[in-house]
């Protein structure tokens, strides 16, 4: 009777164990991850212009109905597609409207690159400001109606 308990729980100590090992290998598997959140928009041009100019996103990639920007360190990309595009599924189709989607960048100098878009004459949505946890952000608002909120974090808020 021993020697079946004993059988027992180490058939249920591997198979536990066998799950947990599955479950790391399936959150390693996530750790390589890479988001790309995409608008898709009839202002390819004015997009491009206001990323380039603005916030000196370079382009990853660019052809007449899609254009693939990167942040200046190029750790983060951001893509644009032209709407009803024949070469797209129905679900990439629907252009945005402008509303409910914003994006945060996160930099280490808020105060300069503030004062930069400022002297750009770019409309500034939310002024300069101290939030209550230590952030330091303003916001601007992209060709399309997205909000770019712009951020310094600092260690003791996060």
């Amino acid at each position: 009777m021993k020697k079946l308990s004993f059988s027992i729980v180490c058939i249920m100590l591997c198979s536990m164990a066998n799950t947990f090992a599955q479950t790391d290998l399936i959150t390693e598997k996530m750790k390589k991850m890479k988001l790309n959140a995409g608008i898709i928009t009839d202002k390819l041009q004015e997009t491009k212009d206001f990323y380039r100019s603005i916030l000196n996103f370079g382009i990853t990639f660019e052809n007449d109905f899609y254009l693939l920007m990167h942040t200046p360190d190029q750790t983060s990309e951001i893509s644009f597609l032209l709407p009803d595009h024949p070469s797209q599924q129905v679900l990439f189709q629907s252009k945005f409207e402008g509303r409910g989607v914003y994006f945060t960048i996160e930099v280490d100098n808020i105060n300069e690159i503030y004062q930069e878009i400022k002297r750009k004459e770019v409309t500034i949505e939310i002024d300069l400001r101290e939030e209550p946890w230590g952030d330091k952000h303003f916001a601007i608002r992209d060709p399309n109606g997205v909000g770019v909120d712009i951020v310094e974090y600092h260690p003791s808020s996060h």
